[in-house]
This record gives structure tokens, C-alpha cells and sequence, in this order.
């Protein structure tokens, strides 16, 4: 049996705020090819590597009152991204469901665990203390890192456990995360030439 998918797996969603305007492009069966301006260079890196590592191709427009914080823009760019990968999945039929890596980035190692379930859900754990008050790259504070994870799990819904297995380098614990989410969404949503329908008990994810 071999499993294609008839319709293109994609998706554009555009939000506009009084705090931040955002145009992203996905699409679930590319091969990592990206174009991605946030205005928060550490957070394009970020994005950079997860589509990359993902192989889903990604066009991120992004601006927002980072004159204020980062926090808006970084936040709704997540909560589009959770959007696109919800509308590009459709009814999940044919994929693998569930997708796991674990990602190391010098001395510091991430484990990312996905089901692709529809029901949203994030435990994050195992940042070293104080992670969370790093300012990295001048604007993006490691706080950001699990605010990221909430809103696109919760916008997508997405199940994901991340955990934190080791790290010395502020910039290297994130990095690892975003790689280690990455192979694990691109295992997640590829399809399995096996699965003939939707791979559920219920027949609905």
C-alpha cells in the first residue's frame, strides 16, 4: 500500500492586531525551504532551524511593537504557525500520528515527544534554573521559549512533551528544543503507507 496525499497539505493564515501583523506560509510536504523575518532575529533563527529540520517549507512575515517587547510578536507568530499546521492537516487521514527525536546541540540534549491528536496539550520541563531570565540575542528572554510551545500546541492541536536533558549554554538549550520538536513534527505528519484512514480508535483525530 502507499499512501499519497490527493490535496496539498498547506495553508496561509494572516492575523492582524493592534499589537502585531503576521503572514505565514506552510507547507507540510516541502523540504524545509524558508523565508522568515520576524523582526526578532534569535526567533528567525529558531524558526529557520525548525523548518529546516522538519523539511515543511515556511514563509514567516512578521512585525509587531517590539519597541515595547517582543513578547506580542513572538507569541501571535507562534499562535499562526499552530494555525497553519492545524488547517494544512486536515483530517489527519494517512499520517503517522506520532513522532519522537531527540536532538543534542553540544553539550546540551532536548527530547521532543508529538501526537498529532487534536486535543492540545504541553508539559515542558527540565530547563536549568534561571534559564527562563536569559536575554538571548539581544531581545528574545528564555521565557519565550515554552510561551512558544503553548501557543502553537494549543493552536494546533498538537500534544507535545519537551524535555530538557541536559544544557550549560542558553542559547544551545533553545536551539536543541526547536531541532528536537522539529524531527519530531516531520515524523508526526509524514505519511505511513501502512495507515489506511485515520490512525484512531475513535475514526476522528
Amino acid at each position: 500500500m502507499t499512501n499519497t496525499f490527493t490535496t496539498p497539505r498547506t495553508a496561509v493564515i494572516d492575523r492582524v492586531t493592534s499589537e502585531s501583523s503576521i503572514h505565514l506560509e506552510l507547507n507540510l510536504d516541502g523540504t524545509g525551504k524558508n523565508d522568515i523575518s520576524t523582526s526578532v532575529p534569535f526567533y528567525d533563527h529558531m524558526l529557520t532551524a525548525l523548518s529546516k529540520h522538519s523539511l515543511i517549507d515556511l514563509t514567516v512575515k512578521a512585525t509587531g511593537d517590539i519597541d515595547i517587547d517582543v513578547h506580542h510578536t513572538v507569541e501571535d507568530t507562534a499562535i499562526c504557525l499552530g494555525l497553519a499546521l492545524k488547517e494544512a492537516l486536515g483530517d489527519k487521514r494517512g499520517i503517522r500520528r506520532f513522532g519522537d527525536a531527540t536532538v543534542p546541540l553540544d553539550e546540551a540534549l532536548a527530547h521532543a515527544v508529538v501526537d498529532v491528536a487534536g486535543r492540545p496539550y504541553i508539559v515542558h520541563m527540565g530547563e536549568p534554573a534561571g534559564q527562563e531570565y536569559h536575554l538571548i540575542g539581544g531581545h528574545y528572554t528564555g521565557s519565550m521559549t515554552r510561551h512558544v510551545f503553548e501557543s502553537l500546541t494549543f493552536n494546533s492541536g498538537i500534544c507535545l512533551h519537551m524535555n530538557v536533558l541536559a544544557g550549560r549554554d542558553p542559547h544551545h538549550i533553545v536551539e536543541a528544543q526547536f531541532k528536537a520538536l522539529a524531527r519530531a513534527l516531520r515524523a508526526g505528519v509524514e505519511p505511513d503507507p501502512r495507515v489506511d484512514g485515520i490512525p484512531s480508535t475513535k475514526g476522528a483525530l
